[in-house]
């Protein structure tokens, strides 16, 4: 056999488990948020162009 090839046979002897529970996921209930990001910058517009200009130039 080469590299990159493989048995069909075992192709054919495979077993799937396809039995899915319920109880296997979470709820997305559970997950949600109902909340406000607020984010406050430090730096001016300038200091954060010329940031992003330094890091564009390396």
């Amino acid at each position: 056999m080469g590299f990159g090839s493989y048995d069909e046979s075992e192709q054919e002897n495979q077993e799937y488990d396809a039995d899915f529970d319920d109880e296997d996921g979470i709820s997305t209930a559970e997950s949600e948020h109902d909340g406000d990001v607020q984010f406050e910058f430090t730096a001016s517009n300038d200091e954060l162009l010329n940031r992003l200009k330094d890091i564009k130039d390396t």
